[in-house]
């Protein structure tokens, strides 16, 4: 992702500075458990998230590129586990983690809604 001025802890509230919000950081690491997960789906399941470990380490200003990728780390059944690491341009660690999702069929799970 580049980062916008929408990015910024600043825009979303999660502090003062015009640097990259840490929520929007958690939100690209999870994003890249979805695309991790998909290729492990059935026809109808999807994945919900219900953990995050995960320390925000380097600032990204405006402008800068950072890039997350998620392996899967450990599976039981139905939950699937991803360590996750974020990166800038020049390669730094920006964040890291641990993501935990779990597979479920997407009708039965909004139907109880």
């Amino acid at each position: 992702m580049h980062v916008t001025e929408a990015d910024t802890a600043q825009a979303i509230g999660s502090g003062d500075l015009p640097v990259l919000g840490t929520p929007r950081l958690v939100a690209l690491a999870e994003q890249a458990t979805v695309a991790a997960a998909a290729p492990l789906l059935a026809e109808g399941q999807t994945t919900v998230g219900t953990r995050i470990r995960f320390d925000h380490v380097y600032p990204t200003p405006v402008g800068g590129t950072v890039t997350a990728a998620a392996e899967l780390a450990h599976r039981d059944d139905r939950l699937l586990r991803f360590t996750v690491a974020a990166h800038d341009a020049a390669g730094r660690l920006v964040g890291e983690g641990e993501i935990t999702r779990v597979i479920v069929n997407a009708d039965r799970f909004m139907a109880k809604l």
